[in-house]
């Protein structure tokens, strides 16, 4: 389990960024699988989610994720009418209490956001897609529409795959350069007219671009510290036939 500096000084947030550790699934899924997107079995899945609810405070039912398919799209929950488990989208920002929002990863950055002044939070999952397409600007952007200034921000990246192990084909790097030159800043070449992407620099930058200055980064690496993450690429490389998901949860009492 890892914990943000900053949000533990906010004693009405609980939050953890879930590793792999202590649960329920066996075998390339073990141990806190909590993908039910992945072809685990689904009573460890959901056994593995009791803990997490039990870990964060909330009932099992007040445990809220989505079905994340790396889009632009942020839900908003007012209240507790608002809130619903397994809707399609990448990202929830909420003002309701005693509600775990929570986003799955095995790669991806997932980002937690808070507002102490407004008392609101944000949950962000952000791969290379989600980010190239906005999901960190249009989370931001549901903070503003409850009057939230992006200065009274507080951000934080969890752990995400290195650049190191992170290696594209050209055209990945074409899609980021056509669209702003500047990107070229987050590739550095290889061989074979392939690249190394800084993923959590891109992801830094989007946060930085939106007048976000309060942000903080779990510096681990989801593909080499394989007894804390489960990894997409990974699992790949291994030719696994699967892969499980470790949980972020961000909670407001």
């Amino acid at each position: 389990m890892f914990f943000s500096k900053k949000l533990q000084k906010f004693k009405n947030i609980k939050h953890c960024f879930f590793s792999r550790k202590n649960g329920f699934s066996k075998g390339i899924y073990k141990s806190l699988n909590c993908g039910l997107g992945s072809s685990d079995k689904k009573e460890n899945i959901l056994r593995n989610l009791n803990s997490v609810s039990e870990e964060i405070g909330c009932k099992k039912e007040s445990l809220i994720t989505l079905n994340q398919n790396h889009s632009s799209q942020v839900l908003c929950f007012k209240s507790d009418t608002d809130v619903k488990n397994k809707l399609a989208g990448d990202a929830m920002v909420s003002t309701v209490k005693n509600i775990g929002i929570g986003i799955l990863t095995a790669d991806c950055a997932s980002i937690f956001f808070y507002d102490p002044k407004n008392k609101i939070i944000g949950c962000s999952h952000a791969g290379w897609k989600g980010a190239f397409n906005g999901i960190i600007k249009n989370t931001v952007e549901k903070f503003n529409e409850l009057n939230s200034n992006n200065k009274d921000l507080v951000a934080v990246v969890g752990p995400c795959i290195n650049k190191k192990n992170y290696k594209v084909r050209n055209d990945f790097f074409k899609k980021f350069t056509d669209k702003d030159k500047k990107n070229e800043i987050f590739f550095e070449k290889a061989e074979n007219e392939k690249y190394f992407f800084d993923l959590r620099g891109f992801i830094n930058n989007e946060i930085s671009n939106l007048g976000i200055v309060d942000v903080e980064n779990i510096e681990k690496d989801t593909f080499s510290e394989k007894n804390f993450f489960y990894s997409y690429r990974r699992s790949l490389l291994n030719k696994e036939q699967d892969y499980g998901r470790c949980i972020s949860v961000i909670l407001m009492t």
